[in-house]
């Protein structure tokens, strides 16, 4: 098996007005490698929903993209303050944003359920005042 290709991005626990840039360059990077729209798709889509969360639950963290030629790996690391109970999390609608991230248009509690639809495979690894690390894997050409 090859090395594979791997980018790197800082995600700004500040600033939603840079929150989803990580997934336009990858969207970019995938579209320049030849990837079917399908796979740049669900990738695109798994990435700004776990960039959005990280800017709203947990002040920010990386992302890491690993491109294969049989997959796309996909880790989101943070530092925030872990999730209580990931299977309410999993929950389409269950949201823990505040109010005025909601006005922004934000936290409407389909971060989690759509970045598992649009992945084949998703492990979360949570700790309560640590973190979270979530790993997805996009197959290409299944």
């Amino acid at each position: 098996m090859s090395a594979p290709l791997t980018y790197r991005y800082d995600i700004d626990g500040e600033n939603f007005t840079s929150a989803g840039e990580a997934s336009v360059k990858v969207k970019k990077a995938l579209r320049q490698l030849g990837f079917s729209q399908d796979v740049i798709r669900r990738v695109s889509i798994a990435m700004y929903e776990g960039e959005i969360n990280m800017v709203i639950h947990a002040n920010g963290g990386f992302a890491e993209v690993s491109v294969y030629p049989d997959r796309i790996v996909i880790v989101l690391d943070d530092k925030g303050p872990g999730i209580p109970n990931v299977d309410l999390a999993m929950q389409a609608g269950y949201s823990t944003a505040p109010e005025q991230i909601r006005s922004l248009g934000f936290g409407a509690g389909m971060g989690l359920p759509n970045m598992k639809a649009n992945t084949d495979e998703m492990t979360i690894e949570t700790e309560i005042g640590v973190g979270t690390k979530i790993t997805m894997t996009v197959k290409v050409g299944t």
